[in-house]
């Protein structure tokens, strides 16, 4: 395991790189509504990111299962976990959940992030998921700090979410982040408190919960990509990279200019 610490001025490019992630993700918000495609969000995104000098690290990332990943954001809705593949054919309505993955590239280091967003009136069942899956972000992100493990992550997040009888995805993990879009250590969202990789000053990784509404079991497209519940329930995703610290990590996405747009998850 190759776990890369970041010096303060990593970090700063990182926070920059995220940051930009955080306003490609605002700049969709206002365009999540009924009969908009997820083709129509990803052209929006590109043309984002790139207008402000960056690349979407998602485009053409390798895939073992096969062809690379054609987009330049994964949008996943309802059922699908994670990885969706924006198309034409896909046409959001009112009742929607998207999850919205974006990646960006900019001066060598990369940002990380996800926010599920509401299409129209959703149900309260719905909302229940996300809220919770937000939850568990959060409560994660206060675990994680120097000195503890990559465990107090996992079973922050499996603990808050599985007393509430939602299921929490094993085969998808978060990771470290850098350099490279995907780094040591994994960051699964399950475990046991004390376990796992120590946690250090300088590291930066991506908490995401991948939270479902019934059974934790998932299976993978035609596409190879795109990732669904196998029993067909909604499934919610959100994603901050951090910078863990003594004391309190620094949260170095965000989700400030997202929920200007779209208000505070409830």
């Amino acid at each position: 395991m190759n776990i890369f610490l970041k010096t303060e001025d990593e970090i700063e490019l990182m926070r920059r790189a995220n940051r930009l992630v955080g306003l490609t993700l605002a700049e969709l918000a206002q365009h999540v509504k009924p009969g908009v495609t997820t083709q129509q969000l990803d052209k929006i995104a590109g043309e984002f990111i790139r207008d402000h000098g960056a690349t979407p690290t998602f485009k053409g990332f390798p895939n073992p299962y096969g062809g690379p990943f054609p987009a330049n954001i994964c949008t996943s809705v309802n059922d699908v976990v994670v990885h969706g593949v924006p198309g034409a054919s896909t046409v959001l309505k009112d009742g929607d959940i998207i999850s919205i993955d974006c990646g960006t590239l900019l001066d060598g280091y990369n940002g990380d992030s996800c926010y599920t967003f509401y299409v129209g009136e959703v149900s309260a069942e719905v909302r229940r998921l996300c809220v919770t899956t937000y939850e568990a972000l959060y409560k994660a992100i206060d675990v994680a700090v120097a000195g503890n493990r990559v465990g107090d992550i996992g079973a922050t997040v499996q603990d808050y979410c599985q007393e509430r009888g939602y299921g929490i995805v094993r085969e998808l993990t978060g990771h470290g982040i850098g350099r490279k879009m995907h780094e040591d250590p994994m960051v699964p969202n399950y475990g046991r408190h004390g376990n796992g990789p120590l946690l250090k000053a300088g590291m930066c990784i991506a908490i995401e919960p991948m939270v479902t509404m019934g059974n934790k079991a998932i299976y993978l497209d035609d596409d190879k990509w795109t990732v669904h519940t196998r029993d067909g329930l909604p499934a919610a995703h959100y994603e901050h990279t951090i910078a863990i610290r003594r004391g309190k990590s620094e949260i170095l996405s965000s989700f400030e200019e997202i929920e200007s747009i779209v208000g505070k998850i409830s």
